[in-house]
């Protein structure tokens, strides 16, 4: 009661002045609000915008602690000094040495991730005198989870500024942004900094500087971080199970490797009723159905297996969902409430159009083989759209039957 009394006496003292959103932050995020609403009608509901970030931030819990222990089995497997696992509970891989590694590599990006973008939170806050959101909350853990392992920690902060400003604040900050935060980021990363977000390197941890020790003629095996995406690009034979690529025994972004875990939070979120369960569902079979015709373009034999679209083109189309970020985009990603479409007919053909989207890029760019991110950043851009041809749909629907109910 004394720390919530100070806070609650600071909070007093700087009432209408400059900093009085950074103290009121803070009081909030640590308690609930002091202020109610006494007048006109009100919704009494015990959501709320911090409840709500809350809620999707425990769906991404488990994606993290399991992208930690992660990122300690790739490097010891990558270095010879483990067998490889097979099954999500095996015993090499729930490891206390996988997870300090983990901890030494996926935390700090966490901690940049928040500490910068919260920074520029409150900056705004302060400078245009409006209270601090919650709406960065889950952005800040998203970030690391999207992003590789050993990505350097001052192209991430970078990063994060550039996509709290431009992303979100330009916009007037959270609620009125039109691009996902997140995926701003992971795309300022990609095109300002492409060699530390594509390649076989960045996915392990100490790859490259293995690869610098077997160049300098150490006696050492050789390595290799690829992921299932580039090797089927590159019309490899993959060195991966289903299994594996189900549970997430393979190299990739921290928090999207486990197919598992992450249906695990799209149920949590769909029963909380958080995530949109027609955006996740119109998302994969948007996927399904544009997999399925290119397996009909490898079936007919109008492409080759000489060409460099054939390795993606030929996966079945269902392995499209087991492989990749296609079905992290789809829960955690293109369900944002705020960049998303608001109809229901809307969410559909939103979600529809990103699946498809996703998959035509993954093939048709065969030099960085993904494409969920930049298909939900191109249908934020048109949700609106949707939204307003939906409504005007149904407008004209209703006025066809007034026409006939008066005549």
């Amino acid at each position: 009661m004394g720390l919530k009394n100070n806070l609650h006496t600071l909070k007093e003292k700087y009432k209408g002045k400059k900093m009085a959103p950074a103290f009121n932050a803070l009081h909030t995020f640590l308690y609930l609000p002091n202020e109610t609403t006494h007048n006109g009608t009100h919704i009494k509901a015990a959501d709320d915008l911090k409840r709500t970030m809350n809620t999707v931030i425990l769906a991404l819990v488990p994606c993290l602690i399991y992208g930690m222990f992660n990122a300690g089995y790739q490097h010891y497997l990558a270095l010879g000094e483990i067998e490889a696992s097979h099954g999500f509970f095996a015993s090499s891989f729930w490891t206390l040495d996988n997870l300090v590694v983990g901890l030494w590599q996926v935390l700090p990006l966490v901690v940049v991730s928040y500490g910068v973008g919260l920074a520029v939170e409150f900056v705004f806050a302060i400078i245009k005198g409006h209270e601090v959101e919650e709406g960065y909350l889950v952005t800040g853990m998203l970030v690391p989870l999207i992003v590789p392992v050993d990505i350097p920690l001052w192209m991430l902060a970078v990063a994060v500024v550039f996509g709290v400003v431009i992303g979100k604040e330009v916009f007037g900050g959270t609620g009125m942004n039109i691009l996902n935060p997140a995926l701003t980021i992971r795309a300022f990363l990609f095109f300002a900094y492409p060699t530390w977000m594509s390649g076989d390197k960045v996915w392990v941890h100490g790859a490259v500087e293995r690869d610098q020790a077997i160049a300098a003629g150490q006696n050492l095996d050789a390595m290799s971080g690829e992921t299932v995406l580039g090797s089927y690009a590159q019309s490899q034979d993959v060195a991966y199970s289903y299994a594996d690529m189900f549970f997430g025994l393979i190299p990739g972004s921290v928090g999207e490797t486990s197919k598992l875990l992450i249906i695990f939070g799209a149920l949590f979120l769909i029963f909380t009723k958080v995530g949109s369960w027609r955006i996740i569902l119109s998302t994969l079979v948007g996927a399904l159905v544009m997999g399925l015709i290119f397996n009909g373009v490898v079936d007919a034999g109008w492409i080759g297996d000489t060409s460099k679209f054939y390795g993606l083109m030929s996966v079945p189309f269902w392995q499209h969902l087991i492989i990749g970020s296609i079905l992290f985009g789809a829960v955690y990603m293109a369900t944002d409430p705020v960049t998303a479409s608001q109809t229901n007919k809307g969410k559909y053909i939103y979600g529809f159009l990103i699946g498809f989207l996703s998959i035509m890029i993954r093939v048709f760019n065969p030099a960085y083989p993904e494409g969920v991110f930049l298909a939900i950043l191109l249908m934020n851009v048109f949700a609106p759209t949707i939204d307003h041809y939906v409504i005007q749909s149904n407008v004209k629907k209703r006025r066809k039957r007034l026409k006939l109910a008066t005549a």
